[in-house]
């Protein structure tokens, strides 16, 4: 297999699994029809398609489910995968909610709880016309083997459209420190720390945007948040700062060796020198 990326550094085994299904299930009960919308228009954006009707979607690191139901809506047959035991509940939740309103999507929607890196296991759900995993293998521990996993469940002609933390060399070994270091706080201590941190960021953000000539104050890049994607500035910042197992990649250690696997890049987004994920969707070759 060819390495996709190096992690930033090695974090000790206690360190390295944040709670993601807990933050997503302090999101959950946020969540609403306008942010089904948001993240519905996202999707369709990143797919450069209006429709998914008739086609097969992984949904790989489900988190909320709030994709996944995005891709319902947008007609697909989804399948939602992820390991953490609180996120698998938090999309079979939202699965719930969504069958209430509709007995359809119990045909349409499956939930399964795997890993990104089982490949024996991921061959067994089949082949899919779109596989998506947004911000979610490069926490898995092994982004190179995810990758490599997961984009061999796409089928001929498919889209395999994923975000990776983008490297910035010095920037991203700063980022791995903080991360490390919430998880050396006891629990009680790091909604502090998180507060404390995007605390300091957002200041640099409010400085940024005066010396711009902007409105220093967040809440207009806090709405943005949502209506980029539906999510919530506060459980974004638990996500990030909170994140391990944390790897980065440049843009072309991811498309390169998916070139040499067939897959031809469609859309890429990049954050530019800056921190945050880049997003790229390829096209697997007939």
């Amino acid at each position: 297999m060819v390495c996709l990326s190096e992690p930033v550094a090695p974090v000790e085994e206690s360190e390295t699994r944040f709670a993601f299904g807990k933050n997503w299930a302090s999101f959950l009960d946020r969540f609403d029809t306008e942010r089904l919308q948001h993240a519905t228009s996202s999707l369709k954006t990143l797919l450069q398609a209006e429709s998914l009707a008739g086609k097969r979607f992984l949904d790989i690191g489900s988190g909320s489910g709030l994709f996944s139901l995005a891709a319902v809506s947008m007609g697909a047959e989804v399948v939602s995968v992820d390991l953490d035991d609180d996120s698998v509940a938090c999309t079979r939740a939202l699965r719930e909610r969504a069958v209430a309103e509709n007995p359809t999507v119990a045909e349409q929607w499956q939930v399964h709880q795997g890993s990104a890196l089982d490949a024996e296991w991921l061959t067994s759900l089949g082949t899919f016309d779109v596989v998506y995993s947004w911000g979610v293998l490069h926490h898995t521990g092994q982004m190179n083997v995810a990758i490599e996993a997961t984009s061999s469940v796409v089928a001929p002609g498919g889209q395999y459209a994923i975000a990776i933390y983008n490297d910035q060399g010095g920037g991203s070994r700063r980022w791995l420190q903080i991360k490390q270091g919430y998880h050396r706080l006891p629990a009680f201590l790091r909604p502090a720390y998180v507060v404390l941190v995007a605390g300091c960021y957002e200041l640099k953000f409010a400085l940024a945007r005066l010396a711009r000539g902007r409105n220093p104050l967040p809440f207009a890049d806090w709405r943005a948040k949502k209506s980029d994607r539906g999510m919530n500035a506060w459980h974004d910042w638990v996500d990030w700062i909170g994140g391990l197992p944390f790897e980065v990649a440049k843009p072309e250690a991811i498309i390169l060796p998916l070139r040499e696997k067939g897959f031809v890049l469609d859309n890429l987004t990049t954050v530019g020198s800056g921190w945050g994920c880049n997003e790229y969707v390829f096209c697997r070759c007939k």
